[in-house]
């Protein structure tokens, strides 16, 4: 009852890096859970900085019932100077905890596990509303970050596979490392673009940017399938002429997210047809005669769906390390 674990991020890597298939999964199953109400999904908070204002750290409290019966906060920063000097831009932790005594039972390194739900996410959309699936299509990546890299191997893993990649970045060392890991590691060809109108011709198009305000102002075309991973990127026109999945309703429109800003404009949510586990269930096809836009505001039971997995791998493998002693008092008197 009083033992706490530590799983370092080398740990939670080899876990993950081990079994996307089997994160995929873990994935679908917490979204069909949280569609049929068995979590406790509360707002997110954001904790900003008046001298830093692209700066934030933001807590992500969840409960997942079903097999799984551990509650949790994820506690992650996104400080995107710091790529400046190589650094990746986020960080964070994952605190699990008990269900029927609330007690923390570990804390784990939880950087790659935000980035490993967040991808996992994009892939099941993209497999879920993409009825025509990949084949001679071509997958447009904006952003060349640690989501973008990850978004490309899930997308590998759930048989999501195009032609071929186009990668975009402002920064176009960035942009060829990727390209140059879809094209060395997933044995797909990939090359660098300058041109985001380019980009944004391809059949899908993922965004994974630090962007804080909307730069894309274009209607996409039908049949066009737009993953909108940073939430940020898109005008609320462009919203508004797309049939719209999300992840959670109340989460997506708030933050000024795309989608929030096109309720405010539109008055109204008449916009959004549909959540993605409404899609995996099967009881929900996107249309074919519109773009399909997907914005996952992400979810913390995702989080603690995807953490209790590599916790008990972890344990498994003897590469927790138990802290001795963490709970200084185990006794009432």
């Amino acid at each position: 009852m009083f033992s706490f674990d530590v799983v370092p991020g080398t740990a939670v890597r080899q876990v993950l890096d081990a079994d996307r298939a089997g994160v995929v999964d873990i994935v679908r199953r917490a979204y069909l859970s949280h569609g049929a109400g068995d979590t406790v999904n509360p707002d997110s908070y954001f904790l900003r900085f008046p001298e830093k204002p692209d700066a934030r750290i933001i807590a992500l409290p969840a409960f997942l019932g079903d097999d799984v019966q551990l509650a949790g906060i994820k506690w992650i920063s996104s400080f995107p100077a710091n790529i400046r000097t190589g650094v990746p831009r986020a960080s964070a932790v994952l605190i699990l905890n008990d269900y029927e005594t609330g007690y923390p039972i570990a804390c784990l390194e939880a950087a790659g596990i935000s980035a490993a739900r967040t991808a996992a996410s994009a892939a099941l959309a993209a497999g879920a509303l993409r009825a025509g699936g990949y084949e001679g299509t071509r997958i447009a990546v904006v952003g060349a970050g640690v989501i973008a890299r990850n978004i490309c191997d899930y997308l590998h893993v759930t048989g999501c596979t195009p032609d071929s990649y186009l990668i975009h970045d402002l920064d176009e060392a960035a942009g060829r490392a990727l390209s140059g890991h879809v094209t060395q590691q997933l044995g797909v060809s990939a090359r660098f673009t300058a041109d985001l109108d380019e980009a944004l011709e391809a059949e899908t198009v993922a965004f994974a940017t630090t962007a804080l305000t909307p730069y894309v102002t274009r209607e996409f075309k039908p049949g066009q399938l737009v993953l909108n991973i940073s939430l940020r990127d898109l005008a609320p026109e462009t919203i508004l002429a797309a049939d719209n999945f999300v992840d959670d309703v109340e989460h997506c429109l708030k933050a000024n997210t795309s989608p929030h800003l096109a309720e405010q404009l539109s008055s109204g949510r008449d916009f959004i047809t549909g959540r993605l586990h409404d899609v995996l269930r099967g009881d929900l096809a996107p249309r074919t005669d519109r773009p399909v836009i997907f914005s996952p505001f992400g979810l913390g039971v995702l989080d603690i769906a995807v953490g209790s997995f590599v916790l008990g791998r972890a344990r498994t493998t003897g590469t927790a390390q138990e802290i001795p002693g963490f709970f200084g008092e185990t006794t009432r008197w």
